[in-house]
Order: structure tokens, then sequence, then C-alpha cells
């Protein structure tokens, strides 16, 4: 009896560890990002038919006093798998944190002038880099990931600076590899398009415009949120959000405060969408 009940011990312990293992390996596994795979996996998940890669860039840069720095970050992280998800032969580069945003202020070697800074250099924490850096990080990352193995790479970005920037290096690189049946596209959509759907919704609600970190940012990052941190908000500080014409030193141009979950869903189910539907169409076309 004693060696039966050791047997069976043993056959329950081997039994939780497989289980485990195989838990384990699958979570390993799961993710759309390359940074939570191996090479390996990347290597086998390319030949596997996941041929489409997607770079997504974000920004740190202000967005009043209620909410934080990485909303562009946040957004585009989150939407990326959600696009790769959808698409489902797609995978997701590392969030590029950075993109155009202002002026620093520097006039001279050593010397920064408060007075020259511009757009969102102006408010503590925002963080710029150039057209011509923000461009170049996108080539490279585009051409690592042809060097890797995909067949089709998509740039898009959750902020407003650099849009024609991505645009033109797209339109480079594919005449460069086109002809080589390597695709690289910008996916413009998720951007212009959304606002499109943002500045014809709010006014029929009776809500302003969200020129800069109003309704529908708020809507977003608080849905995000959400989705991600669960009860204890990480990115909104409910009690500072402000509705604001732009012109009170906030940062914000647009209404904070109507912000709402339903709308945070509505309007990045339509960045997702039109991402996809937009990345489909092109490699579609072959073009």
């Amino acid at each position: 009896m004693r060696c039966a009940l050791i047997l069976v011990t043993k056959v329950i312990q081997v039994a939780v560890l497989v289980g485990l293992l195989s838990g384990w390996a699958t979570a390993q596994t799961k993710s759309l990002l390359i940074e939570d795979m191996t090479w390996t996996e990347v290597r086998d998940a390319i030949a596997g038919g996941n041929t489409t890669a997607i770079y997504y860039a974000g920004s740190i840069e202000q967005n009043g006093p209620g909410l934080a720095l990485g909303k562009h970050v946040f957004i585009a992280h989150y939407l990326a798998s959600k696009i790769a998800e959808q698409l489902g032969n797609a995978l997701v580069y590392p969030t590029m944190p950075f993109a155009p945003t202002g002026d620093w202020g520097r006039t001279s070697p050593g010397v920064i002038d408060p007075s020259k800074k511009s757009g969102h250099m102006q408010f503590n924490g925002s963080v710029n880099v150039s057209e011509e850096t923000f461009a170049a990080v996108a080539h490279d990352v585009a051409l690592s990931a042809i060097s890797a193995g995909f067949k089709n790479v998509a740039l898009m970005c959750d902020h407003g600076g650099g849009q024609s920037g991505l645009a033109k290096l797209a339109s480079e690189m594919n005449k460069e590899w086109g002809p080589r049946g390597i695709h690289v596209y910008y996916i413009g959509d998720l951007y212009s398009k959304e606002k499109d759907l943002m500045e014809d919704y709010l006014p029929k609600h009776g809500l302003p415009v969200d020129y800069h970190a109003g309704t529908d940012d708020t809507s977003e990052l608080m849905y995000i949120d959400k989705i991600v941190n669960g009860d204890s908000p990480k990115w909104i500080r409910p009690p500072k959000l402000v509705k604001s014409k732009g012109d009170d030193g906030t940062g914000v141009n647009g209404d904070q405060t109507k912000a709402t979950l339903e709308m945070g869903k509505l309007f990045t189910d339509a960045k997702v969408s039109l991402a996809v539907n937009e990345i489909k169409q092109l490699i579609a076309a072959g073009k």
C-alpha cells in the first residue's frame, strides 16, 4: 500500500509539473510582441506565415495635469497587438516612444532659451526628436524587419507629428524593396480617419472637438488604463482632468471631464479596424 501511495504521489507530481511546463511554454509563445519572444520563436513564426511586421510609434508629450505623458505610447502598445491579432499573420515590433513634439529652445551650444521652446516642449517631461531622427529610427527598424524575413512592414503613429515623415519613408523604401516582393506601407487611416470620426461624433453629442488631450484622447487612455490596470488607474488623474480651450497653460485643448469608457472603446476599436482594413487592402494590391 505504501509503495502504491508513493507511486500515485509521483505520478501526480509529474502531471502537475508537465501542466506547469506546458502552461509556461504556451505563455512564452502566445504573445505577438517580438520583445516577448525568443529569436527562434520569431524565426518560426515568420516561417509559419507571420510575414507582416507592425511598427507603431507613440510619443512622450504633455497631456495636461490629468493624463500621463506616455498616453500615445500606452495606446500604441496596446492597440498594436489588437491589430496583429485581427490580421492573423503579423508580429509587432517594440513601440517607438519618441516623436517630433516641438523645439527644445537650444539657441547655441550649451544654451536653452525658454522663450524659443515650442509645441509640447514648453511643458516639462515632453521629449522631442527631430523629423530626421524619427524617420531614421523607423527606417532602421523596418530594415531590421526586412532582414529578419518579413515581407510587409506597416508603419504607423498615434501622434500627429511625424506622419508625413513616415509616409515619405514608406514610399522611398517601397521603391527599393517593392520590385523584390517586399513592401513597406504607411498606415495613416488609423490616425486621420479616426480624427474624422471624432470630429463628427463629438459635436453631435454636444462635446467640443478634441484638438489635444481632450475627450477623445482621454477616453482612449481611460479605456486602456481600465483594461490594463483594472480598478486602480495608473495613467489617469481623475481629479485633475480639465476643460480648456488651450489658453490657460494646462496644455489641454478640449474637454477631458466628459471622457467615458464607452467612447474610449468606440475610438480605439475604430483605430484597430481602420488599420487592419488599410493593411489588408495595401497587401492585396501588392504595390
